[in-house]
């Protein structure tokens, strides 16, 4: 039966492929995005960026409770 079922479904092996490799991107990315180092160092540039003048307290304090989330 195994061979039968591998004739049957090789026209769909390119399609579970893309699935495959898109799943293990989409699990990598949700790693990145939940790091904490990553948002450690995402942190500490929205208050350099607010000491240098280039975000306003609203827009730093809107990517700081953003960045804060990403870690709950």
């Amino acid at each position: 039966m195994g061979f039968l079922t591998a004739l049957v479904t090789w026209p769909t092996a390119p399609a579970r492929g893309v699935v495959a490799v898109a799943r293990l991107v989409a699990a990598e990315a949700e790693r990145q995005y939940r790091d904490p180092s990553a948002i450690r160092r995402a942190l500490e540039q929205v208050q350099h960026d607010r000491e240098a003048g280039l975000l306003s307290e609203e827009e730093a304090a809107a990517m700081e409770d953003e960045l804060i989330g990403r870690l709950l």
